[in-house]
């Protein structure tokens, strides 16, 4: 495990990392899968196809972009999603662990590949808002990847890049992380399974208190 004390400021993900949604975002695709006659995905399913860029997950599920276009498609999920985002929570641990870190004198930001607005009002609703000294998403709904906008961030943050740490539950997190030139951290908590997560040299945690 790397030592948490040479960094001064972390980069969270939202989905998956913090916000405990992955079971949703399966819910609402199963009933998407349903209506199209396609096989239902469990969590665990989810988690070995979910990737990024999203429209090559459609296509592991089955959805054909020469009936309906993959806009629509990505659409109908995320009307759907927006719908019962309200039933999603934070993963328990994730009060606790923001207000520590904070007390240990660590700058807190998010890197996301929400929706900016929607990013900005979820963590508002949840109460974490304030904890985070930059909060940025994508400026669109279709999750085809953070990366120009970790770039930004870095260099908005003006701090060394040896300072910087991303925390996340994607491989395609590991891969922002290494293009952005920054250390990373991944917890199978999300997105993607720990089996999926061992393919990369990156350290994992098992819970969010293991920070600290």
């Amino acid at each position: 495990m790397m030592e948490l004390k040479k960094y001064t400021h972390i980069i969270w993900d939202w989905n998956g990392t913090l916000l405990d949604d992955a079971w949703l975002c399966v819910d609402v695709m199963n009933g998407m899968l349903k209506e199209r006659g396609l096989a239902l995905k469990t969590v665990a399913e989810y988690q070995e196809l979910f990737d990024f860029p999203v429209k090559d997950y459609y296509v592991k599920l089955g959805f054909d972009f020469d009936k309906e276009p993959f806009d629509e498609v990505g659409l109908e999920f995320i009307i759907r999603y927006n719908r019962r985002q309200g039933e999603t929570r934070l993963h328990p641990e994730v009060h606790a662990v923001l207000a520590q870190m904070a007390t240990l004198g660590f700058t807190q930001h998010i890197l996301s590949a929400r929706e900016h607005n929607e990013l900005i009002a979820e963590t508002r609703s949840l109460g974490v808002f304030g904890y985070f000294n930059r909060i940025r998403g994508l400026d669109d709904h279709y999750a085809h990847g953070k990366t120009d906008v970790g770039l930004r961030l870095v260099e908005e943050i003006g701090a060394a890049k040896t300072k910087i740490l991303f925390i996340g539950d994607t491989l395609h997190d590991a891969e922002v992380a290494a293009e952005l030139g920054i250390d990373c951290i991944l917890i199978p908590n999300g997105h993607h399974s720990e089996q999926r997560l061992t393919q990369v040299n990156v350290p994992l945690i098992y819970s969010l208190n293991d920070l600290i």
